[in-house]
């Protein structure tokens, strides 16, 4: 369709709101009536997983016969898993297979074992539909456990790549013992049983290759047995085809989107507060593995039944209606004003 630019003066956010919708909608109508494969969304929901699962094992297996670096393999692997993110995010809102739950609940759970370094995706689903009712507000709970909210520093910058360090942050952050067994018992839970394993190998993994390298450089190298030697290599192999690719995807989604959605000062339920579009240059190479995150996410906010592939095509329209509504677009300053929407209010923030 043709985009026809309306003038925003004299309208509440509320009303904007409305027209953002009702735009990006049509053109997805649109889109549909000229590419009507597009109305078989199952069956695309479906090609898309298969396709990202083969991607990811046919890469891992040249890497396990020495056909590919780890070095190539880990990105190549982690791109395929932000395709399962998007259509995680899509299943959370029952975008495919709602009538059929045993097709549903199968990529539900395909998708959580191609990226396990994420919590249940089935208790995501309440903490995602908070989310939208409550978002940037104290009790968004999702934006605030990717540091939504906290002023830049180390501790933000590592809490957004490694989700078991960013529980034990909040765990010491705890104002009391009682709040701090709730913390842990909330985690473990949601990240049991595959966050665990995700996590733990990764700790293993870091640990023996730092104590080796330490001992070698103080020339006390270690006589390991050839039992941890031999488990030390499947740890390694894993690391490389399903963990490591995890850790890259989760700072990259997590880098984006804990800057682009706004905190603390926002207006309870006014979607134009919510999130901006951010895709300054220099971000590209996190965009590359959360699918475009920063590009298109913000369209999800205003038209939320939309699934990843129709939010790509419509974000020209959508960035044009956004924009001429008042959507902030590479409001880069979020960095300093940890995440507030005022843009003159650099007062002391609150995680």
């Amino acid at each position: 369709m043709t985009y026809i630019y309306k003038n925003p003066a004299g309208m509440t956010d509320s009303e904007k709101t409305e027209h953002i919708k009702k735009v990006v909608t049509a053109e997805g109508v649109a889109l549909r009536k000229r590419h009507p494969i597009l109305n078989h969304q199952n069956a695309i929901g479906a090609m898309i997983l298969f396709i990202s699962l083969v991607g990811m094992i046919a890469t891992a297996v040249l890497y396990i016969n020495h056909q590919l670096s780890a070095w190539f393999a880990i990105p190549i692997i982690a791109f395929f898993a932000s395709l399962t993110h998007e259509l995680e995010h899509d299943l959370i809102h029952w975008m495919y297979f709602r009538k059929k739950p045993w097709a549903h609940h199968l990529m539900m759970s395909l998708v959580w074992l191609a990226r396990p370094s994420t919590i249940n995706p089935w208790k995501r689903r309440e903490l995602h539909f908070n989310h939208h009712k409550n978002s940037g507000t104290e009790v968004d709970l999702e934006e605030r456990a990717l540091t939504n909210g906290e002023q830049w520093s180390i501790r933000r910058l590592i809490a957004i790549g490694d989700n078991g360090l960013a529980g034990l942050f909040r765990i010491i952050s705890a104002s009391n013992w009682t709040v701090k067994k709730v913390i842990f018992k909330r985690a473990f839970m949601a990240y049991f049983p595959l966050g665990i394993i995700h996590w733990s190998l990764w700790y293993i993994f870091l640990g023996f290759h730092v104590v080796d390298v330490v001992a070698g450089w103080a020339n006390a190298p270690i006589a390991w047995s050839a039992t941890t030697l031999n488990i030390m290599h499947v740890v390694n192999i894993l690391t490389v085809v399903w963990v490591a690719p995890n850790v890259l995807r989760t700072f990259c989604l997590h880098f984006v989107t804990s800057n682009m959605h706004y905190y603390g000062d926002v207006e309870l339920g006014n979607v134009i507060q919510q999130t901006q579009v951010l895709t300054p240059w220099w971000m590209m190479p996190f965009q590359l593995f959360c699918f475009n995150f920063g590009s298109t996410h913000a369209i999800h906010h205003f038209v939320v039944k939309e699934p990843f592939y129709i939010r790509q095509m419509t974000a020209p329209v959508a960035h044009k209606v956004m924009r001429d509504m008042g959507v902030r677009f590479n409001d880069v300053g979020t960095f300093k004003r940890a995440n507030r929407w005022n843009v003159n209010d650099l007062s002391e923030s609150k995680s």
